[in-house]
């Protein structure tokens, strides 16, 4: 392994901000959140698949009134989130190092208050369909966490997934869609709500032309 992955490492293990295996936080924050890492009762929102944490950043930075956390399985990933908050000299945003589908093993039903799926690996591959991060068993997984009315927001280049997205909410009883765009700033209506932050991802499929897609919906 690269010396400065290590480095990188070593200092993910020392940082206060970040939650992962070996640290004594990680087997024991489900249902704690509020009172245990933020010491606040704020609204609480979890980016799965944050990479590098520009969104979750973005949003800790917008909103000081809410918490966020930004969830991946890459150590440096959240290397690059944790310090890019530390330098925006934030405390309303922490990291957890973890894979999606133990989403149950660490937070407790109806903790999360929002939920951010931004330009997730789209799983082309029909084998792979389980594994998307909008597949029937991960809303389940959201509906369980969420508090009653709580929100998904998902935005993607990738049209595959978006159409799957919307076909699996529209056989989910008791989904409501309430907002939904192929074209997202074509439809400058709906940027409020898609929270006008870029990560390097979108940067560079709209420098390409690709469109941007977005839905927001509640799971009942």
């Amino acid at each position: 392994m690269p010396r400065i992955k290590l480095q990188r490492f070593a200092e993910n293990a020392e940082r206060n901000d970040i939650v992962e295996p070996g640290k004594a936080t990680y087997e024991q924050l489900s249902g704690r959140w509020h009172q245990e890492f933020f010491h606040n009762h704020h609204p609480l929102t979890l980016e799965v698949g944050c990479g590098k944490g520009e969104y979750t950043v973005g949003l800790a930075a917008r909103y000081p009134e809410r918490n966020y956390l930004g969830l991946d399985i890459k150590g440096e990933r959240i290397w690059r989130g944790s310090k890019r908050a530390e330098a925006l000299g934030l405390t309303n945003v922490g990291f957890v190092r973890m894979r999606a589908h133990d989403l149950l093993q660490h937070f407790a039903p109806h903790e999360l208050d929002e939920i951010w799926i931004t330009f997730p690996d789209p799983r082309p591959r029909d084998r792979d369909i389980k594994r998307r991060l909008t597949s029937p068993r991960f809303l389940e997984l959201y509906r369980q966490l969420l508090r009653p009315g709580g929100l998904v927001h998902l935005k993607t280049d990738n049209e595959g997934l978006f159409d799957y997205t919307l076909e699996v909410l529209a056989e989910r009883p008791g989904t409501t869609i309430l907002a939904q765009t192929k074209d997202l700033y074509a439809t400058p209506e709906l940027l409020p709500h898609a929270e006008d932050i870029e990560t390097n991802f979108e940067s560079k499929y709209r420098a390409q032309g690709v469109p941007i897609k977005y839905v927001q919906f509640r799971l009942s």
